[in-house]
């Protein structure tokens, strides 16, 4: 079971507040200036999940002949959004904390480890990337992550360490 922060059951739900969500969206979609070359749109955080697109592009294929997406377009895409959930983890861990001060929090995260399958050839118009985090710790996070195309079948799946601290 994930042990990340969310509520008790019958507890109230945690629910970011618009600057955070837009902060966090910002971050990764402009400030991380790689994932925007990829084109990752971030459509979903909450504090138990992220979800995000990448539309193909000519850009981004791998193999030429089959228009499939290139590998590290599918590793750098499920890295991100690791670390974007581990931020969403974050956030929800430390909501007594405004919302600026939970972004800073970002300086800290880093990749320590990441471990990515290719199951099928990513061929597509779209793909979705979903991330969620096993377990936040006080130094380190573990997190799971799927890549899917348009049509819901998975791709592609990862896993990865983030420091925190």
């Amino acid at each position: 079971m994930p042990k990340t922060p969310h509520a008790e059951p019958g507890a109230t739900p945690i629910v970011f507040e618009p600057e955070f969500i837009e902060g966090l969206t910002r971050i990764f979609e402009v400030s991380i200036v790689f994932n925007q070359m990829l084109g990752l749109k971030i459509t979903s955080i909450t504090p138990d999940k992220v979800k995000a697109r990448i539309s193909m592009r000519p850009e981004l294929v791998g193999h030429y002949a089959y228009n499939r997406i290139h590998g590290g377009v599918i590793s750098a895409g499920l890295d991100a959004m690791g670390g974007l959930a581990v931020m969403a983890a974050i956030g929800a861990r430390h909501m007594d904390e405004a919302p600026s001060q939970r972004l800073h929090r970002f300086a800290k995260l880093g990749t320590i480890d990441l471990r990515i399958d290719y199951l099928r050839p990513g061929i597509g118009e779209q793909f979705e990337l979903h991330a969620e985090v096993m377990r936040l710790g006080s130094r380190v996070a573990s997190t799971r992550m799927e890549f899917l195309g348009a049509d819901g079948k998975l791709l592609s799946t990862g896993s990865a360490a983030y420091i925190v601290s």
